[in-house]
């Protein structure tokens, strides 16, 4: 929460907790077990809270955007875009005691041991006490010397980039004593419970950044709005929390249980910073090597694959709780069953929506902020493989870490980095956005490999049972899907948004049948069409 810049920035690619609810064991006669029933429609609605909740800040984003290019100019915002990635690099930096906190509630949703509870929260605050020190240097070597450096900002601009991240750093600080609350009710499956509340906070946050803009308050109005919304964001996770947990409290924890924590976090932080190093670092480097005016160009043109993510992102991280409370339990034949769900819902997500933006991105950059800003066929094909190669990346991630194992997955994720970043910053120099798409695909390769054959050791999957020619079948059917959209999206131009949406809806349902005809058996559309029902069924329950 502390650097999303969504409702601001439309930078929608990076906040972390498909179209569906939790995948859950398939029962095959009889009536499902009132828990495991009880697990889906929580984590249906959750499903259902995040989309709406993402939604409203898609939708913010959207109609903000164009202001913030204008009322900042090309280059201003191009800073802007890197000040918020680099404010993303900050959740490193408090040992993620709360992502940590979720994970242990999640385990522990069913025990029901509210003393041992409590002193987790409070060793979550103990953790998060002990990083501010750490936090406050980093954020001031980042505002003071690494942001005027990167963005390139000249002499007059240098102060309105050092208080803008510093009011950066401020609300991340904010926001992850917020989320102390926010981790607990997502880790007892209870995330629902914010529905309608965030979404408003997100729209009424895009709202002030556009006011922020507009009175020419430029950068460091746009700090302040960042402000504004994680305090009222904060506030309003305290009240849900203490409506909807009774047992909500911080007593004070056992060392032991502070260091248990601790070593839980420090993995999970360093996961993050190097995620964050990953998804981040595009645009960081496009800005120190050629300019902020191109980070423009790419940021605009990425909007819609961000966006993407976004959707998976959150909507995954609500199947999550679920998952672990079935690995804590040791069901990992149910876990494995639930996993290969996921994967199946992942592609499809993932094949469908990629020809859709590949089909209508150009049309769309070109109605929403003018055709200058859209980067070309070949970008455009490049962002969207790597969004869908990061959509599986995340799906596995966030698996691993369901079994509290992240320290391997943190490695191989270190290595990703530095092959990612080299490779980027090598070929941007001599290809450009082309460049550095590729160089992000290429780094990435050694998560994509490595990933599945780690939860297959977690879940302990037989590796016959994975599957491998039928993912073969899946990524071909993907790849024809890709091409063809490429070729001929480059050439469909609308002059209204009504014929754009009428022609995204008819894109989605004809490539959704196409891809399921092509790529899946009956057995497997059957599971994907009940996952459909349940989460429609359950949403008006």
């Amino acid at each position: 929460m502390a650097t999303d810049s969504v409702a601001v920035a439309g930078d929608i690619g990076e906040v972390p907790p498909l179209t569906a609810p939790a995948p859950t064991p398939v029962v095959v006669s009889g009536k499902k077990p009132r828990a495991t029933a009880n697990l889906t429609h929580r984590a249906s609605l959750t499903a259902v809270a995040s989309l709406l909740d993402y939604g409203a800040k898609a939708l913010a984003s959207l109609l903000i955007t164009p202001i913030l290019v204008s009322g900042l100019g090309r280059a201003v915002y191009g800073m802007w875009e890197m000040l918020a990635r680099m404010g993303s690099y900050m959740s490193a930096t408090d040992g993620r005691p709360t992502e940590a906190l979720r994970l242990i509630v999640a385990q522990r949703q069913s025990e029901g041991d509210i003393p041992v509870n409590r002193r987790y929260v409070g060793a979550s605050l103990v953790v998060w006490a002990l990083m501010l020190p750490v936090i406050f240097v980093a954020g001031g070597v980042l505002s003071i010397w690494i942001a005027p450096a990167l963005t390139k900002a000249v002499a007059q601009m240098r102060p309105q980039v050092q208080i803008t991240c510093g009011l950066i750093v401020l609300t991340f600080v904010l926001s992850s004593l917020a989320e102390v609350p926010e981790s607990v009710l997502r880790g007892m499956n209870l995330g629902y419970r914010r529905m309608g509340l965030q979404s408003s906070l997100n729209i009424l946050g895009g709202l002030a950044a556009a006011a922020a803009v507009w009175m020419g308050f430029g950068l460091v109005g746009l700090g302040g709005a960042q402000i504004v919304r994680a305090a009222a964001t904060g506030l309003v996770y305290w009240l849900l929390v203490k409506k909807y947990v009774p047992w909500f409290k911080a007593a004070r924890p056992r060392k032991a249980e502070v260091k248990a924590l601790l070593g839980m976090s420090v993995w999970l932080a360093l996961g993050d910073g190097v995620s964050k190093i990953l998804l981040a670092s595009d645009v960081l480097i496009l800005g120190a090597t050629i300019g902020p005016a191109l980070v423009t160009t790419y940021a605009l043109t990425s909007y819609a694959a961000r966006s993407a993510i976004g959707i998976h992102v959150f909507t995954a991280g609500a199947a999550m709780p679920g998952l672990g409370g079935l690995i804590g339990r040791r069901e990992l034949t149910r876990a494995s069953q639930a996993r290969r769900e996921l994967q199946l819902l992942t592609w499809l997500f993932a094949t469908v929506v990629g020809a859709a933006i590949l089909l209508w991105n150009h049309a769309f950059v070109a109605l929403w902020v003018g055709p200058q800003h859209y980067a070309g066929m070949w970008v455009d094909l490049l962002i969207v493989i790597a969004a869908a190669q990061t959509t599986f990346i995340r799906t596995d991630s966030y698996v691993i870490d369901a079994t509290l194992q992240p320290r391997l997955r943190v490695i191989v994720g270190a290595v990703a980095a530095v092959l990612t970043i080299t490779l980027c910053i090598l070929l941007t120099r001599t290809w450009g956005l082309i460049g550095l798409s590729s160089g992000i695909i290429i780094g990435r390769l050694v998560q994509t490999v490595a990933y599945p054959i780690m939860v297959r050791r977690c879940l302990k999957i037989e590796r016959a049972a994975t599957g491998e020619s039928h993912s073969l079948r899946l990524a071909a059917v993907t790849a024809a899907l890709f091409a063809a959209a490429a070729a001929f999206g480059n050439r469909i131009m609308v002059n209204h948004w009504v014929f754009w949406v009428a022609g995204v809806l008819a894109s989605v349902a004809s490539v959704t049948v196409v891809a399921l005809v092509l790529g899946t058996n009956g057995r497997e559309r059957l599971v994907l069409q009940n996952r459909v029902k349940s989460l429609i069924n359950r949403t008006r329950s």
